[in-house]
């Protein structure tokens, strides 16, 4: 098959180069090649390795992607902020073939009908962009009002377990607090209620990335001689002939070369290969703009600091950088092992037992329930009159637009640590709720800080808790994830080392319980403004990031700093197309995986036409 790990001499010219194979990448790949007439080529470079990786493969190992020492990300180092406690936080990325939908957390969301329509861009609304969303899935599940696909490439199902106590447990505890059930929350017109989720697994149990389930088949048919998909090599520049774009420079990734120890590791050495019809640039929100900039394409004030010459002055470019940020609450519970993921996590679990008797946890990825919530009337009040104007403002007359996400998953997420007074065992079972704000304001933005080196650190600034208002938002979340778990069954109290650190005396200080039988209603938990104070210093101390990295080269016009067009052209530029999240110019409340493959859907098309297949 056309998978390279070192390419070919002779592939020295191609008609389509895919600079990139993410989640994006990849469908945009597997669909021109679908389309393409006999001797089109096309290539795809992809930074990292193929995408053959046990804790690709298996959603309950989908925890080994967040170690430092995988090799299915990328940890972008952000830059010092004084809005979040004068600290730098890493920002991951897909660094596998198939990206972030290799990597993640495996949950199907959906943006609202409304996401899509606030773009105003011609072939993005929602009625425009459900057919590419039912052309994605093979969704199993009921679907009376025909909004899911039933023959695509991505299974969307169950899996094969669902820890069924807990999941029951926080609907009716969320149904107590005055949020009910719904059973298609990815509708597109769903909202502020709770739901079973589906997830991106397959019914035997296997992750369903869009480079397993899109490009793989293409390169192992025997029918695709002129797809080509070269790994472990990152993409430098684009090249141009002009203002058109001919091809690109590559070069070997080292975190993949040989090490000796004690000898100094060669410089890589570049190569090109040229594009005859297009080169499309899908490297993700943070890598794209940094090959654009590399390029020449980008602000001029940019470039010049990088010494780097001007091809297209678009100041869009790395600009508008948006994350859903993220925050994640732990609790003691009375779960049993089986209910969790902490046996695995403690390293009680005999994973190639599992492997071996292809067992049935092993399709599980922690996460049954999700929810899209918003405050009432009271709730946005207490907030104060800032938040009030804006929720006034952008949510009170759009019911479509939630506040914040929830997702509990059944595991505590991070090594215990001395201060919790109950060490971890075979007895001990934890349970998180994690929080993200849909609709972030806070706006940060990624440049490149040198001419063509990939490895010089960056000029990232994520933006998190840059606006108050998000600080607003999640103060709300965290209040309201709490009274859920609360009224949980399975609930004994916070685990603190996860929760602001509460005055010893206060309402809202942090309980221990017991096993015996809670007696009588519980009742909300009455916050003081020391206690607000706390809470809010604590979000600050933590947000980080949902892996859900976007809007960094958007379409729109230039004037408001776009750098696509609504058919993903390079303004200023010619045969330079883009294909990934960075290219969406307003946010979405959802985990973003299926918006990746839906532009790569919707980017095909529009590639497929422009090249009159």
């Amino acid at each position: 098959m056309g998978l390279y790990t070192k390419l070919p001499d002779d592939v020295n010219e191609v008609d389509v180069i895919i600079a990139g194979g993410g989640t994006a990448g990849c469908v945009v790949a597997a669909r021109l090649a679908e389309a393409s007439p006999p001797g089109f080529s096309i290539l795809i470079i992809e930074g990292g390795p193929n995408n053959d990786l046990p804790n690709v493969k298996y959603p309950l190992l989908f925890g080994a992607n967040l170690m430092p020492a995988t090799k299915a990300l990328i940890f972008y180092q952000t830059n010092k902020s004084s809005h979040i406690a004068g600290r730098a936080p890493f920002v991951p990325s897909g660094g596998v073939l198939g990206g972030g939908s290799s990597a993640n957390l495996m949950m199907y969301s959906r943006a609202q009908r409304s996401d899509f329509d606030a773009w105003g861009m011609p072939g993005w609304s929602a009625d425009e962009m459900l057919p590419y969303l039912k052309k994605l899935e093979t969704y199993h599940g009921n679907d009376p009002d025909d909004r899911h696909g039933r023959s695509g490439p991505v299974h969307v199902s169950d899996g094969t377990f669902r820890a069924t106590r807990p999941q029951e447990d926080f609907i009716a505890a969320a149904k107590k607090v005055g949020w009910e059930e719904t059973e298609d929350l990815q509708s597109l017109d769903e909202c502020n209620k709770v739901s079973r989720a589906k997830k991106y697994i397959s019914l035997d149990g296997k992750r369903q990335d869009t480079a397993s389930q899109y490009l793989h088949p293409l390169l192992q048919d025997g029918e695709h001689p002129d797809l080509h998909v070269l790994v472990k090599h990152q993409v430098v520049r684009v090249l141009f002939d002009g203002k058109r774009a001919a091809g690109v420079e590559f070069s070997p990734n080292p975190e993949f070369e040989p090490q000796v120890p004690g000898v100094p590791s060669a410089p890589s050495v570049a190569r090109s290969v040229r594009a005859r019809k297009m080169v499309v640039v899908s490297c993700g929100a943070i890598g794209t703009p940094l090959v654009l900039e590399r390029s020449g394409v980008g602000s001029p004030d940019v470039l010049a600091r990088a010494g780097v010459p001007v091809v297209a002055p678009l100041p869009g470019v790395g600009e508008g950088y948006q994350d859903h940020e993220l925050m994640v609450y732990t609790y003691r519970t009375n779960l049993e092992a089986s209910e969790t993921l902490d046996a695995l996590a403690g390293g009680r679990l005999d994973v190639g037992a599992l492997i071996a008797g292809n067992d049935k946890f092993l399709g599980w990825n922690g996460q049954d329930i999700t929810s899209k919530l918003r405050p009432s009337a009271a709730a946005v009040a207490a907030l104060g009159p800032a938040f009030q104007a804006a929720w006034d403002r952008d949510y009170r007359d759009a019911p479509n637009r939630p506040l914040t996400i929830m997702s509990p998953v059944n595991i505590l997420p991070q090594t215990r640590t001395p201060s919790d007074p109950t060490p971890a065992g075979p007895g001990k079972q934890y349970y998180s709720i994690s929080a993200f704000t849909a609709y972030p304001y806070s706006r940060g933005h990624v440049h490149i800080t040198d001419a063509k080196s990939i490895t010089t650190a960056l000029d990232f600034d994520p933006g998190f808790a840059s606006d108050p208002l998000d600080v607003q938002k999640h103060l709300w979340a965290y209040k309201a994830q709490r009274e859920i778990a609360r009224r949980m069954a399975a609930y004994r109290g916070e685990w603190a080392p996860l929760h602001p650190p509460f005055a010893a005396g206060s309402r809202a200080a942090c309980v221990e319980l017991d096993d015996a039988p809670r007696a009588g209603e519980v009742v909300d938990i009455e916050y003081s403004a020391e206690d607000d104070a706390i809470i809010a210093a604590w979000i600050r101390e933590h947000v980080s990031t949902t892996w859900h990295s976007l809007g960094t080269c958007k379409m729109g016009a230039p004037e408001v700093d776009g750098v696509v067009d609504a058919r993903l052209s390079v303004f200023g530029v010619e045969g330079l197309r883009l294909a990934d999240l960075s290219v969406v110019p307003g946010n979405v409340a959802s985990n973003t995986n299926n918006m990746a493959i839906a532009v790569g859907e919707r980017a095909a098309d529009i590639f497929r036409e422009d090249l009159g297949f």
